[in-house]
């Protein structure tokens, strides 16, 4: 997959852009806060369908203007599209619409649009962060890998929603309902787990081979699917089953605290250097790696469902990483079709000779000497 071009409007401090990336890395140079995470932010959102950074979308917006649009060319293996998504402001919030080829789709049939992988200084959160970060990294894969994942985690979060409303209410003595709900939740609830525990094995083993190609194999890489309940079997049946017996025995609980507390909304994600809890023990730059890590193999694992490469999308990507790996590190991104990586300076020369150079001052794009 390549983008072929980028088009913004009012989107973030960008009042115009029409880009045509070159193929390759493109390396975005720039001070803080002239526009570089914000050009990734509109690439990850043709991809997502939401940004990596924003708590409300109307901040996608650009200020005192309604509305803003973001649109790509995409090449795929299927052809040439046009992916876009249109922002307009509502009151304090904002509404999103999606197209294809000038079609309104629906969020659902958006997503795979764009495929990419991100990587932005929040998600170190995913190293030493709560569960919910690591969550979220499944979530965001698997729906871009497949569209029934993505639709079994929307019919799971709605009806986990209904059950805490549920708790929460004088009737959450109706035991009759709290199984319905608890039905529902473990029917869908099977096919995540199944779905995350397959891709967590895969993950590991692609994620442990990245990161001894960088560093060596004297700091092996482990990352361990942990859901809760354990599932000794993770045939969809058979963890169906164990999540229904685990809600039942759960309810005394779960009546107590008014909230949920079984189910795939609490799984985690083990991340671990020489067996050893990298939360706990590793330093921010072996966080920094790990993560990186599994960015690597979360790329190989999309382009090999999808059959074609994703994006590749790094925002500050090489801060507090030495020498050694950061050269590591974009040598093993060479081959890449595409890739954006954001930095302040070109203070390494390892990064100058990564890919074509692009300066980004004030919401405007600079062709450097290194960009034919």
């Amino acid at each position: 997959m390549r983008v072929l071009s980028l088009e913004l409007a009012n989107f973030r401090n960008y009042a115009a852009l029409c880009f045509e990336p070159p193929e390759g890395a493109c390396v975005l140079i720039g001070a803080n806060a002239q526009g570089k995470s914000n050009l990734l932010e509109a690439l990850a959102l043709l991809a997502l369908g939401k940004s990596f950074r924003a708590t409300r979308e109307s901040d996608l917006v650009r200020i005192d203007t309604p509305a803003a649009s973001v649109s790509a060319r995409v090449r795929t293996r299927n052809g040439e599209q046009v992916i876009a998504c249109h922002i307009t402001r509502e009151g304090s919030g904002a509404r999103k619409r999606f197209l294809r080829n000038g079609r309104a789709v629906s969020y659902a049939n958006f997503l795979g649009g764009v495929a990419a992988v991100t990587f932005v200084p929040a998600d170190l959160d995913i190293a030493s962060g709560p569960a919910s970060g690591r969550r979220r990294m499944l979530n965001a894969a698997l729906s871009q890998a497949t569209r029934t994942y993505y639709g079994d985690l929307a019919r799971y979060a709605k009806t986990l929603a209904q059950k805490n409303a549920f708790l929460r209410s004088p009737d959450a003595a109706d035991r009759t309902l709290l199984a319905t709900y608890n039905d529902q939740l473990a029917d869908s609830g099977a096919r995540l787990v199944s779905a995350r525990a397959s891709y967590v094995r895969r993950l590991d083993r692609e994620a442990a081979a990245a990161h001894a190609r960088w560093v060596g194999t004297h700091e092996a890489l482990s990352v361990t699917y942990e859901p809760v309940p354990e599932q000794p079997d993770e045939s969809p049946d058979a963890v169906a089953a164990n999540l229904r017996a685990a809600m039942d025995a759960s309810k005394p609980a779960e009546l107590a605290r008014k909230m949920a507390l079984v189910g795939p909304h609490r799984d985690d994600v083990l991340l671990a250097l020489r067996g050893l809890p990298l939360a706990r023990f590793g330093s921010q730059g072996q966080q920094r790696t790990a993560v990186l890590a599994l960015k690597a193999a979360e790329y190989a694992l999309l382009r090999a469902s999808a059959g074609e490469a994703p994006v590749l999308l790094l925002d500050d990507v090489l801060s507090e990483l030495d020498a050694q790996r950061r050269r590591a590190f974009l040598d093993s991104i060479a081959g890449y079709e595409q890739a954006f990586i954001t930095a302040t300076d070109l203070a390494d020369p390892a990064l100058e000779a990564a890919g074509r150079v692009v300066e980004v001052r004030n919401g405007q794009l600079e062709l450097s000497g290194a960009y034919p």
